[in-house]
């Protein structure tokens, strides 16, 4: 009930301060108004001030989403250029590349040019402790027969022991199977150089006569004894004499010219132009 009643009187009181403030207002002069309005503008004008730098922070954000949108569509175009390049680069590597080889195929027909022959890549190569055969791109229906020599631009490959319609298996000089009878080309001397089990990159020459003077740095170039490979290409060069308690058994390490890991672009050699 005491409750009730401070309510109550607490209500009246207000009610009677805000009847004494509206005379005040109304019999105030215009000094009195101005002093208002001040008490006005310093309360409202903050509140105004923030809804108008609300409205032009939402303006400016009208202008950032439409900015957003120009650098999209400008990185889209920027990508799109940018896989147009690329596709033009893989374009230029793939035609340097093809130039390289053309350029390799007519170095070697200079090279070779007292031959025919026909130029073959490289599409598989087996090269292992007990074998080292390559198999190139051509075959019987480019002419291709089991024996034709097979060279590269540093020199003798090997010789072809089979052939199906368009590829054909190459024997190389560094398989354990092979042996080519060569000679010393500052001696002249024979010799039969053949593949061994140790060393994919060079040769072991046998057979070198007692009174030969064989040295380290010699070339070795097929004979054209055997019937298979033609005289005076390339093979290798002597890296190393072993001399032996027995001069008959003494042998030498050639290093081959061609890199049979590297090798991708061959030619056959058909038969000879006089031929």
């Amino acid at each position: 009930m005491n409750r009730n009643k401070k309510s109550g009187i607490i209500g009246i009181i207000i009610t009677v301060i805000i009847l004494v403030i509206l005379v005040v207002f109304t019999n105030s002069n215009v000094n009195q108004v101005s002093f208002v309005e001040n008490i006005f503008n310093v309360l409202v004008m903050p509140v105004q001030n923030g809804f108008t730098y609300l409205k032009n922070k939402i303006s400016g954000n009208d202008s950032y989403f439409a900015d957003m949108d120009t650098l999209k569509q400008e990185n889209e175009e920027l990508k799109q250029k940018n896989s147009e390049l690329e596709q033009s680069l893989r374009e230029l590597e793939i035609i340097k590349a093809e130039n390289e080889t053309l350029k390799e195929y007519v170095n070697l027909k200079d090279k070779y040019a007292d031959y025919n022959t026909i130029p073959a890549d490289v599409i598989n190569r087996d090269i292992s402790n007990y074998s080292s055969t390559v198999v190139i791109n051509v075959g019987t229906d480019d002419g291709i027969k089991e024996g034709m020599t097979v060279i590269a631009d540093s020199g003798l490959v090997g010789h072809i022991v089979s052939a199906t319609s368009n590829t054909a298996k190459v024997q190389t000089i560094v398989d354990t199977a092979s042996a080519v009878t060569s000679t010393i080309s500052t001696t002249d001397d024979t010799i039969v150089v053949q593949g061994t089990l140790d060393d994919k990159t060079a040769l072991k020459a046998t057979f070198i006569p007692t009174d030969a003077v064989v040295l380290q740095g010699d070339s070795v170039e097929t004979s054209g004894i055997g019937g298979i490979y033609p005289k005076g290409i390339h093979i290798g060069t002597i890296r190393e004499v072993v001399n032996t308690n027995n001069i008959t058994d003494r042998y030498a390490i050639v290093d081959t010219a061609v890199d049979f890991t590297k090798l991708n672009t061959v030619l056959v050699i058909t038969n000879s132009v006089d031929e």
